[in-house]
């Protein structure tokens, strides 16, 4: 054995060995297997050196109680939970009592646009989100292995996973002629691009068929790609067909698509968007869980505000025949979708000047009526290449905190390193502050759950989402008192409060409110 070998035998030796001197035997025989030999460390071997966190409320992401255990690491990797003293030449890190967690896992992120302009990525650990899932909304970075090689080349401050977008696939496939449902060639096709996508490590499929061009797609499209992302033991993720007017149908298709196509299927960001269906929380999860007593394993993530945001030019979609002369579209979003004060225009490219207003503001500045404004802003922007973005208030609290109470319900931020919405700075940090401690909707433990063991469980990740030894060493450590977002649709990217320190495979890369410089993140394949 090269020494190089036995010195990290040596370690794992150690690792697998209780300071009682018993065996664990199922991982001692993983070691043998690997064609370690499990003896100790000799003469001039010492032990590595490692980081021993003392003095926190440890909760695991079990939704167990807290335990007040230290923790070490050797590595990237968790070495050791339980009462034990640090060997010398570790580091200590006092926890004075803190809460330390699982990193939390962003089930939905676009995290991963200017990620390597913003590699220290400010936005997810100022939040304790140490692993971000990009390919949401039915588009990913294409392809995807040359997205994945490049993380490797110049790693990140966190580890990034991803989904194949179905949008990507269509329009790869289908070019501008996507306004149609595809041929059976071209499924085949999408089929074909989707496995080598799932073969470099993707999640499995994710759609936006909300959006262009999957809006045009048949259902038995996205079944077929479905089963390919099965077939490989992959999982479908779905910013659904509508949120808003047809929102039950589409609740409707993902079920069909799970049953179907025999995965899991998760709605993404899961909201009542409309002003008609405030209130029917209720009757979502007691559909939802129909569902999953028939046999779908269907699921949902959410983000904890009342505002979505998106292209302001999505609302042509709502438009009869995306006609923005017909003032009766206008008139029907004003009315059932959103008021002219819950659309907000945070950078309207067309006019600056009305950067930071909404609908109702922006049509008093002009001395025009609302439905008039509505229509001239999205003509203008339309022109202008569809770039500007659009908030809207359109969720109603108690609906959120039902949907977030529900068993298979995790969070995720939706958000980005640089946007106009506080999510991206903000979401997870917003759920434990403001809806664990200040509105009791779940307790400590199952929130912190929610955004760690349950979204791994959820995506298919193992050796994260725990504090458990062997897994990787992403761990946040944060004050349960203080812990809120400071992030606001006026100033989006304000650091949150309360987040002590993040690790990420082991390394620092968060601590006392400013980023390390470090970038240990990893790709994380299926």
């Amino acid at each position: 054995m090269r020494r190089t070998e036995r010195s990290e035998a040596c370690g794992l030796a150690r690792f697998f060995t209780s300071r009682r001197g018993r065996r664990r035997t199922q991982c001692a025989a993983l070691l043998l297997g690997a064609g370690f030999a499990l003896t100790t460390c000799g003469p001039g071997e010492p032990p590595p050196a490692g980081t021993v966190i003392v003095n926190a409320r440890v909760l695991d992401g079990s939704g167990d109680q807290s335990r007040d255990v230290n923790v070490r690491i050797e590595g990237d990797r968790i070495a050791a939970v339980g009462d034990f003293e640090p060997a010398a030449g570790d580091t200590v890190v006092d926890a004075g009592g803190l809460v330390l967690a699982p990193g939390f896992i962003d089930v939905h992120s676009h995290h991963d646009s200017r990620l390597f302009e913003l590699p220290e990525a400010l936005a997810a650990v100022n939040q304790g989100i140490t692993t971000i899932v990009a390919g949401q909304d039915g588009g990913h970075q294409y392809p995807l292995g040359e997205f994945f090689g490049r993380l490797d080349a110049t790693p990140v401050a966190v580890n990034v996973a991803s989904y194949t977008g179905f949008g990507t696939l269509r329009e790869e496939v289908m070019g501008e002629d996507y306004q149609r449902h595809a041929t059976p060639d071209e499924v085949a096709a999408m089929s074909d691009l989707l496995r080598g996508e799932l073969e470099a490590g993707a999640l499995g499929l994710s759609s936006g068929l909300e959006y262009d061009p999957g809006s045009f797609s048949a259902t038995e499209e996205v079944v077929e790609l479905a089963r390919v992302a099965a077939s490989h033991g992959g999982t479908y993720i779905s910013h659904i067909r509508s949120e808003d007017r047809f929102f039950w149908e589409a609740i409707e298709e993902i079920i069909r698509i799970g049953r179907e196509a025999d995965l899991p299927v998760q709605v993404t960001h899961m909201k009542l968007a409309m002003n008609s269906w405030w209130g029917q929380a209720e009757r979502l999860l007691t559909r939802l869980d129909e569902a999953r007593a028939s046999g779908v394993e269907i699921t949902a993530d959410i983000y904890p505000y009342r505002a979505w945001s998106t292209s302001f030019t999505w609302l042509t979609t709502v438009f009869p025949d995306r006609d923005l002369d017909r003032r009766d579209g206008a008139e029907y979003i004003l009315r059932d979708l959103l008021s002219p004060d819950d659309v907000l225009l945070p950078d309207f490219l067309p006019e600056p000047a009305y950067n930071g207003l909404t609908l109702a503001e922006i049509a008093e500045v002009r001395g025009s009526d609302v439905e008039t404004t509505l229509m001239d802003l999205l003509k203008a922007d339309t022109e202008m290449g569809s770039e500007s973005l659009m908030i809207g208030f359109a969720m109603d609290e108690p609906d959120i905190e039902a949907i977030m109470a529900w068993p298979h319900a995790v969070i995720c931020s939706d958000g980005g390193l640089d946007g106009s919405h506080p999510r991206g700075f903000g979401a997870f940090t917003r759920f434990l502050g403001h809806y664990v401690r200040e509105r009791n909707v779940v307790s400590l433990e199952e929130g912190i759950r929610k955004m760690t063991s349950l979204s791994a469980e959820h995506l298919g990740i193992t050796d994260r989402g725990s504090i458990a030894e062997g897994h990787y060493a992403d761990l946040v450590l944060f004050d349960p008192e203080t812990v809120i977002d400071r992030s606001t649709y006026e100033d989006p990217h304000l650091p949150s409060a309360g987040i002590e320190k993040v690790w990420v495979n082991g390394e620092v890369v968060f601590d006392g409110g400013e980023t390390t410089g470090n970038r240990p993140g990893r790709v994380i394949r299926r």
